[in-house]
């Protein structure tokens, strides 16, 4: 599997509750496309954050509109369960294992490693290791796009999801070309606005950031910050 370094940042669990990310102020996929694949949420919903988080993610819409006051954040995910990450890293590897061309129930030892290399670069393992929870199992980590008043999606060069280069948030900055040069700055706009708020963006996913968990301290450290601390750990919703 890949190594990845965050999951050494220890979690000192804050208890900070849950809430529901409200529809009046965010706009949310509905219906929410993992729960139409099947993944198991039951009662759950996936649009919980915690607390300060949810907080965190007005002031960076706020900051967001001073910029592009037409634009507004969709929220796509944000509280993920363990069954629900574990139904998404299943589906992600047949779906990779498809668009390669091989048969998901015939594959050697070596296609099955490198599978699930690249599934695990972008989607963290389901594990129940309380010390290395999943991002979105916190409920600190949020995937977002930006959408403008008449409900267009602003083009961000990637679907959400997308296992490739392209999905790095710096995959544009050094084209050439004007559209390329566009989604780049889509995405800095994201970005910018996200980290004017305290959140870090995943190095591999421009849709994702986090607040609190173990990526968000690890990467504040890596900018210098290192008194920053993961204060929130695996969390069951009620």
């Amino acid at each position: 599997m890949i190594s990845k370094p965050h999951l050494s940042i220890p979690i000192v669990e804050c208890s900070e509750p849950l809430v529901a990310i409200p529809a009046d102020r965010f706009a949310l996929f509905q219906p929410h496309p993992y729960a139409d694949l099947g993944a198991p949420y039951g009662d759950l919903s996936p649009f919980f954050l915690r607390a300060e988080v949810l907080e965190r993610l007005g002031q960076a819409q706020a900051v967001l509109q001073q910029q592009h006051p037409h634009w507004h954040f969709h929220i796509f995910d944000a509280y993920r369960p363990l069954p629900v990450q574990q139904f998404m890293v299943d589906y992600t590897f047949q779906q990779l294992a498809q668009e390669q061309g091989l048969d998901p129930q015939a594959l050697s030892p070596q296609q099955t490693t490198d599978l699930e290399q690249q599934v695990h670069q972008f989607w963290a393992e389901p594990v129940t290791n309380p010390h290395t929870p999943p991002p979105h199992s916190t409920g600190a980590a949020v995937d977002l796009i930006l959408r403008d008043h008449q409900g267009q999606a602003i083009p961000m060069g990637s679907p959400i999801d997308e296992c490739s280069p392209r999905s790095y948030p710096d995959h544009f900055a050094n084209a050439a070309d004007s559209l390329s040069q566009t989604y780049h700055q889509n995405r800095l706009a994201l970005r910018q606005a996200m980290e004017a708020a305290g959140f870090q963006n995943h190095p591999y996913e421009w849709w994702h950031f986090s607040q609190g968990d173990q990526l968000w301290a690890w990467l504040e450290h890596q900018q210098g910050r290192a008194g920053a601390i993961a204060r929130y750990g695996r969390v069951e919703a009620a």
